[in-house]
């Protein structure tokens, strides 16, 4: 049994609800109709991209060969999910088909999907260095049994998604403490670096600050984007944690109520509407998590005027865009500095 990393940039909701995964290079049809193994495909895919050069069509035959003839069913996928920046697990169940009715993507292989949404907390930042390859399709080499311990976790199939996470998270530990040795990946590219740079900062606000300091840094986030912010007395009952306003006094409306929830796990849809049930008439409210949300949780976002929900990605990004103007307090937590990087488009 091996494992796979495979990045879609294209596809989303329907790779899980339809439980598939899929590549592109739709022009050039049904895989299985070229013959003559990867130097058959390299022929193909120079005369469907003559302006490509060696090194890429190399590079794309690889992919190619590897998505239809080296995978195999029983074979396990992990999937990075671009919607919400999660990992999920699946394996094949299918061998390589060409499903002519599809708008895009039609190189297909189904997947039985065993874990899904799994925050990127859960796994070291070696391996999800290794997940950040630059290729398409990959085999997964030098962290499989970190992944073999997520998919393999839990018996919990009906538990709570926090337990499940958590499960996950003790079993992938236990491995990481087992597995000392040096396994650092090469291709050190832009997205690559940058990827390893979001991980590192939403790891560091999970693990190295506890659940009332989420709060105060969420308050002083806040102050970085030009707000007035104070953080209400510290409960876990899932109320109101800050109270955010434009002017000095937080007098004038509208008043922004915050809720904090110190999570990577998915956020439901009653925990965001005993949020919105606190808002007054000029009141706005901001759920802010280092997780995601479930789909019933977004529709009442889509459905509420005045209603925010904020991911752990949307976390990072408002991290790494206000950083300089964070109190030293938390810039210590999360030690940054600027560099240049090579471009993925070097050759």
């Amino acid at each position: 049994m091996n494992f796979w990393g495979v990045h879609n940039d294209t596809l989303t909701t329907e790779l899980v609800d339809d439980g598939f995964i899929s590549i592109g290079w739709d022009e050039l049809r049904d895989l299985t109709t070229i013959p003559g193994g990867r130097e058959g495909l390299k022929e193909r895919l120079t005369q469907e991209f003559p302006d490509k050069k060696p090194q890429a069509i190399a590079s794309w035959a690889g992919t190619l060969i590897r998505f239809r003839d080296e995978m195999q069913t029983g074979d396990v996928v992990v999937a990075p999910y671009r919607p919400d920046s999660t990992v999920n697990i699946g394996v094949i169940t299918s061998d390589y088909y060409y499903e002519a009715g599809a708008e895009t993507q039609p190189h297909r292989r189904r997947v039985e999907w065993k874990r899904l949404g799994l925050s990127r907390t859960v796994f070291s930042q070696s391996a999800l260095y290794e997940l950040g390859s630059l290729l398409t399709v990959f085999r997964v080499r030098k962290h499989v049994s970190e992944f073999r311990a997520a998919l393999e976790a839990t018996h919990l199939t009906n538990a709570p998604i926090d337990n499940e996470q958590i499960a996950v998270s003790d079993a992938v530990d236990r491995v990481i403490e087992q597995d000392l040795e040096d396994d650092s990946p090469d291709e050190p590219r832009a997205s690559r670096i940058e990827r390893h740079t979001r991980d590192y900062v939403l790891n560091a606000i999970h693990r190295s600050i506890t659940h009332a300091q989420f709060e105060e840094f969420t308050a002083d986030l806040l102050r970085t984007l030009g707000y007035q912010a104070r953080v209400t007395a510290y409960s876990q009952d899932g109320g109101v944690d800050v109270i955010a306003h434009k002017d000095p006094l937080g007098v004038e409306p509208p008043l922004i109520k915050v809720q904090c929830k110190h999570i990577t796990s998915s956020v439901s849809a009653p925990e965001v509407q005993q949020l919105a049930g606190t808002l007054g008439q000029n009141d706005l409210g901001l759920f802010v998590t280092l997780g995601g949300y479930t789909r019933d949780a977004m529709n009442i976002e889509r459905q509420r005027s005045g209603l925010r929900l904020l991911t752990g990605e949307d976390i990072v990004t408002m991290t790494l865009e206000n950083y300089d103007r964070l109190p030293q307090r938390w810039r210590s937590v999360i030690p940054l500095t600027t560099l240049l990087v090579v471009a993925d488009t070097a050759e």
